[in-house]
């Protein structure tokens, strides 16, 4: 059962903390705005390779309004950020991901990564390369192209009206001219076949500072308890109605471009329906990480995710889609101690969890209980632990170390 009102639960304050997004048009032929890029801007070391999460920050958890809007949402993304979870809460046809070449343009890893663009493909998300996907070596790629950006600031001039053709005839993508600077530079690119175009000529970004609010544990924590028990629509709408954050951060997802509904969702009740129970579980484990009391290290909300997402890669091929699921709840839940500041055992007697899940949190067995030791082994300089845990999988050092390294950057992405 789901703790009461009156049960013993974690900090109830809301966390807020700011971000800062820049957010630049994208114009067709006759200056309307057809999508707005998104940049985060809060940090000055920031990798501008890994704005995915950015998507999932400006639809659940902060509240301005105008900041996302309608518009179809150009984000740039890591390979690794490709295959997270929060491309599972974005309607795709709202979305488009820019993807980066691969670094020293190795034949095999283009390859590989060819599966998982194709799947985000047949998913339904547009794709946006630059470029070098007109490579020979990127040719795999190239059928897969919504997009293709041109850099004026990179390209020369004499160079343009080529590589437009180039686009026209190996891939189905439109052309975006990108640091548009000129009126020369416009018309040029427009006779060429450019048809969207973005830069200073048309507006500079729009730089939004915004506050991300974060719901309070224990009403996370209560969702997912009703979520994992399959409550009615009535239970969850309850509980959404007694924490205007978390209420808040839902009907911001639920209206947000990324989501993509046809008309505003004016009730909970209509978004709970909408989403449905997997959607908002996921949900709900990824906001419990940033729900966390101010006595938390940031590095431990890190650590729980990239366990999570560790996990989930290793149980990919072998476990069902619904264990591999589990295994992302294990990692997640791994350090629920810490994070909520109470003993393990009463931490989980919060939750309805799988018992699969228990088990693995509890005692390190079970079906994911060999994967958990595996990826805590990870952490540490032990060799020993490493490779007892590795032989007891039978999976092998490039293996556990690419699942290893993926989590990592899925991580980075994640601004904990």
């Amino acid at each position: 059962m789901p703790p009461s009102d009156n049960t013993a639960t974690p900090s109830s304050t809301a966390n807020t903390g700011n971000i800062v997004i820049a957010r630049q048009p994208i114009m067709d032929a006759q200056r309307n705005v057809v999508a707005n890029e998104l940049f985060d801007r809060s940090t000055v070391a920031h990798n501008a390779a890994s704005d995915v999460s950015l998507v999932f920050n400006a639809m659940t958890h902060t509240g301005n309004e105008s900041l996302v809007g309608k518009l179809t949402i150009f984000v740039n993304c890591t390979h690794e950020s490709l295959a997270g979870g929060h491309l599972d809460l974005i309607e795709p046809d709202k979305v488009v991901l820019e993807v980066s070449a691969v670094p020293g343009h190795g034949a095999e890893e283009i390859a590989v990564r060819q599966h998982t663009l194709a799947d985000l493909r047949k998913r339904g998300f547009r794709l946006a390369f630059n470029h070098t996907v007109l490579a020979p070596v990127y040719a795999s790629w190239q059928p897969l192209a919504s997009y293709v950006k041109l850099d004026l600031g990179v390209l020369k001039p004499e160079q343009l009206k080529v590589i437009v053709a180039a686009v026209k005839s190996r891939t189905p993508a439109e052309v975006v001219a990108e640091k548009v600077e000129t009126a020369e530079q416009f018309n040029a690119l427009l006779d060429y076949g450019a048809t969207l175009f973005q830069g200073y000529w048309f507006a500079k970004p729009d730089v939004i500072t915004t506050k991300v609010i974060s719901p309070n544990q224990a009403h996370v924590l209560q969702l997912i308890n009703l979520v994992r028990n399959q409550a009615s629509t009535d239970e969850i709408e309850a509980i959404l109605k007694k924490d205007a954050m978390l209420g808040f951060s839902l009907m911001r997802l639920i209206n947000s471009a990324g989501f993509g509904m046809a008309r505003e969702v004016t009730s909970f009740r209509q978004a709970v329906m909408l989403m449905g129970l997997k959607k908002l579980f996921r949900w709900a484990a990824l906001l419990l990480t940033a729900a966390r009391t101010s006595g938390t290290p940031a590095a431990v909300a890190t650590t729980a995710v990239v366990r999570g997402r560790m996990m989930e890669l290793l149980a990919q091929g072998t476990l069902s889609d619904d264990e591999c699921d589990g295994a992302f709840v294990v990692g997640i839940f791994s350090l629920l101690d810490v994070m909520l500041g109470m003993p393990l055992e009463e931490a989980l007697a919060l939750l309805a969890l799988p018992p699969a899940v228990d088990e693995a949190l509890r005692s390190g067995t079970g079906i994911y209980g060999p994967m958990l030791t595996l990826t805590k082994a990870c952490e540490s300089n032990d060799d020993a632990a490493f490779d007892a845990a590795a032989s007891a999988l039978q999976f092998n050092n490039h293996h556990i170390n690419m699942a290893h390294m993926e989590a990592l950057a899925w991580a980075d992405t994640l601004s904990m």
